[in-house]
């Protein structure tokens, strides 16, 4: 799909580069900062050691530092609040570049918000042009071909084609008529042929163009309820070590070792989960950004996430799991008519029929040898079909009446003429239908040749699809109108599983309040006033863009593309999110725990000497491991930012498979990663601190 490709784009330009730092000092605001604890810590610290830098002895460090002298002292202060400064400013431009990708699409989409004319209707019926700014819930406007739809609405009269690529980025134009599932339209397409008469459905700045824009620029952003719970142990972590280091002090000085303030902070902020503190928020922003490129509208950062958590997912069959338009699949001719002739007079009957069933006749006819067509000159009645008679077809100039339809109509119609229902006829309609097809029985005057298989189509690579979904646990149920013999046969080939026949509203709402009531998240996708309340109930409810009014305003995100199937995808983007929040975390605490080991031993080695047994890294001094430790506790996060923005790559597994797997890649890697990178500085910055005396 084109919106997938969307999401593989290069994710950061040099306008989102230049905003990011800029945004990155801008947040550097203590006020700003303290929304994220961990990070906040940071900065205290770098404040500290930054007066440090101008006063080293005052917490009596150079007095107890074993020989170093206050310049020395002063030196190794303003690297460690160099490297303090560089980590809050690295953490904070990883969620300006999220908000950045998210501002750059923002500005796209305002592109198409223009101050545009309406044709405002009053109540006489006359016109008169105002601005869209000033439009009304509730009043009605008309749009003409080439003119701008001014706000979300309904089409209450009219049928025409309206161009959505400002929205979707898809070029061939919709048709919108009033009446029905299709009547919704969005503020800022514009209709390109006919004219439409619209109820306006939202105020200004409430329509889901600006909502979308709101969104991407990260305005209405909110924490997730796991975001917040991951906040709090990330908090808690931090609040631990407080204590620790702070008690650590009157320890060391009770042990006869002065271990410098600045010391003491370094070790503070590399043994706090700064990692994922400083990604955290941006991975909430690119996991919402990368729905919003695939074009879905989300009400909150809670629909998104809990994408990630969809257990049972609930789709219609039509237009979801099928094409929706029954087309022809095959031709049965009863005994003593040859296939041939009943095709040549499935086409014959079906040329004027403009219908995709009476289109898809012809195609497979033509396919199969048909030579039927019609002659220059040559003049045929086409009977339409009708509710009463339940069938359709052709009068033809000598005479000659074609007809396909139902069975019992076209009985009739042979049998009022003294024809004869052919014996077999009954077992192919059986047949067909247990097929889950649709039998159409043709005729021509009083003898009937035959039926016409028709077969609403399972989508390709749906049951694929339903594999993967299978394969992470979640279950599928369709939902459809047709009966149980046909509701089972199109279930079982499209690899649902499970399926509710003759199923009404009521039932859709009935089957996710029990799949919910076993602690289940349920999602559902709809369009209809009808699925309105099925999509208020369900945990995620993706209303379709064409759909009414009321279906988008009860659901909790609204696909513009107005594609079913894309709720697979949704959910799946929900997975990635959680999957890069939960791998990122695990490679965080990995990480310190790889840092204590660096850090700890060589910093007591001079006291302990039985603790350069642990030293395993063999890292040269305890300053050296100090700034080694800290340097790369500040580079580990900009390094992490592709992985937090593009997200990390999803493959469907079970949770148990895939738990097994981070914690072997992010896990192993988060331990192995800091132990190479902190050796590798401490061997270029061991020499340089050497030269200094320290």
């Amino acid at each position: 799909m084109s919106k997938v490709k969307q999401q593989t784009t290069k994710f950061i330009t040099k306008e989102i580069l230049k905003s990011a730092v800029t945004g990155a000092f801008q947040k550097l605001d203590p006020r700003y900062m303290m929304k994220n604890p961990v990070m906040f810590v940071v900065e205290t610290g770098f404040l500290i050691t930054l007066l440090l830098c101008f006063m080293p002895n005052l917490f009596g460090d150079v007095a107890h530092s074993g020989g170093l002298s206050a310049g020395t002292l002063r030196i190794y202060n303003v690297f460690v609040t160099l490297i303090l400064f560089i980590t809050v400013l690295f953490a904070n431009f990883a969620e300006s570049v999220a908000e950045g990708r998210g501002k750059a699409q923002a500005e796209t989409l305002k592109k198409t918000k223009k101050d545009t004319t309406a044709h405002l209707i009053l109540p006489d019926g006359s016109e008169k042009d105002v601005s869209a700014a000033e439009l009304k819930k509730g009043d009605v406007v008309i749009v003409r071909m080439n003119e701008l739809i001014p706000n979300d609405g309904e089409v209450i009269e009219g049928i025409a084609s309206v161009d959505e690529s400002a929205i979707t980025g898809e070029s061939a134009p919709v048709t919108r008529e009033s009446g029905g599932d299709f009547s919704s339209v969005t503020g800022g397409t514009t209709v390109v042929s006919d004219w439409l008469k619209i109820r306006i459905a939202a105020e200004p700045g409430e329509s889901f163009l600006d909502k979308m824009i709101a969104l991407v620029e990260g305005a209405s952003r909110q924490k997730t309820p796991n975001e917040i719970a991951l906040n709090t142990l990330l908090v808690g972590l931090t609040i631990i070590f407080l204590i620790v280091i702070v008690s650590l002090y009157p320890f060391a000085v009770y042990s006869g070792v002065h271990i410098p303030v600045a010391t003491l902070i370094a070790l503070m902020v590399c043994l706090i989960p700064t990692t994922i503190g400083g990604l955290l928020s941006a991975i909430g922003i690119a996991g919402m950004d990368r729905v919003t490129r695939f074009n879905v509208i989300a009400m909150s950062g809670k629909a998104v996430e809990a994408c990630g958590d969809v257990d049972t997912m609930i789709l219609d069959k039509t237009g979801t799991i099928t094409f929706g338009n029954r087309l022809a699949a095959d031709f049965y001719p009863v005994s003593g008519v040859s296939k041939q002739e009943l095709v040549e007079f499935s086409v014959l009957a079906s040329l004027e029929d403009d219908t995709p069933e009476g289109k898809s006749i012809v195609e497979l006819g033509r396919q199969m040898g048909a030579k039927s067509d019609k002659k220059d000159g040559e003049k045929m009645s086409f009977i339409e079909f009708t509710a009463q008679t339940k069938m359709s077809g052709v009068d033809l100039k000598n005479g000659l009446k074609l007809r396909k339809g139902a069975g019992e109509a076209v009985r009739e119609f042979v049998t009022d003429r003294g024809g004869a229902v052919p014996p077999d006829l009954d077992g192919i309609v059986e047949s067909i239908s247990k097929l889950g097809g649709t039998p159409l029985t043709v005729c021509a005057d009083n003898q009937i040749y035959g039926v016409i298989y028709l077969k609403d189509t399972v989508k390709p690579g749906l049951v694929e699809r339903f594999a993967r979904l299978r394969e992470i646990g979640i279950k599928t149920i369709m939902c459809t109108g047709d009966n149980p013999l046909t509701a089972a046969t199109i279930a079982r080939e499209a690899g649902v599983d499970g399926f509710i026949a003759e199923c009404k509203p009521e039932d859709k709402i009935t089957e996710i309040k029990k799949e919910q009531a076993q602690g289940k998240i349920v999602a559902m996708t709809g369009d209809g006033t009808n699925d309105a309340p099925a999509l208020a109930q369900a945990d995620v409810g993706i209303a379709m863009n064409s759909g009414t009014q009321a279906a988008k305003e009860a659901a909790n995100m609204v696909d513009l593309d107005s594609d079913p199937t894309k709720i697979l995808e949704v959910v799946e983007i929900g997975k990635q999110l959680l999957i890069t929040r939960g791998s990122l975390t695990t490679f965080s605490i990995a990480n310190d725990i790889a840092k204590y080991f660096a850090i700890i031993p060589a910093m007591f080695q001079l006291v302990i000497p039985q603790m350069n047994m642990l030293n395993i890294m063999k890292l040269t001094t305890p300053y050296s491991a100090i700034l080694s430790a800290l340097i790369f506790n500040a580079v580990v996060i900009p390094g992490l930012i592709p992985i937090a923005m593009r997200g990390v790559k999803y493959k469907p597994m079970r949770s148990e498979k895939m738990l097994l797997k981070n914690m072997g890649i992010y896990g192993i890697g988060g331990v192995a990663v800091p132990f190479i990178g902190i050796k590798l500085i401490d061997m270029i910055v061991a020499p340089m601190l050497a030269m200094l005396g320290l």
